[in-house]
């Protein structure tokens, strides 16, 4: 597989972005834990009327959990350059275009938010499979 990046650079740039999209995450799933309303992070309730939810306690919880909290064990790994930190990355990855995707599809419309995190998700796998295929070197 052709790469642009070489191991190390990979695994910095990794580790950064993991940390980045983990702690915005813890962020926005402690407000919807507060607030199940959304209105701490000033999201209308009414978002939620296609999607199987009638507060944003259950996405809080696994925003929080999945995307922030796991996101960060991620950047641990990859800091440590932890043996799985790789898998770890395609997981998250994959998690984060379907938690897009879903988000995208329940709530009716397009935030150019989605874009973003929709690209980093892109990129963690990415990044994740270069990390992968150094290690079998």
């Amino acid at each position: 597989m052709f790469k642009l990046l070489n191991d190390k650079l990979a695994n910095k740039l990794l580790w950064l972005l993991q940390l980045f999209i983990g702690v915005g995450a813890i962020f926005g799933g402690i407000g919807l834990l507060i607030h199940p309303d959304g209105s701490f992070l000033q999201i209308p309730i009414e978002l939620l009327a296609n999607s199987p939810f009638t507060s944003y306690l259950i996405p809080g919880i696994v925003l929080f959990l999945i995307n922030g909290l796991g996101s960060v064990f991620g950047a641990l790994a990859s800091f440590k350059k932890n043996s799985y930190s790789g898998i770890m990355a395609i997981c998250l990855g994959i998690f984060l275009l379907l938690w897009i995707i879903l988000q995208v599809y329940w709530l009716g419309g397009f935030h150019w938010l989605h874009g973003l995190y929709f690209a980093l998700g892109i990129v963690e796998i990415y990044l994740g499979v270069i990390i992968i295929q150094g290690k079998r070197k």
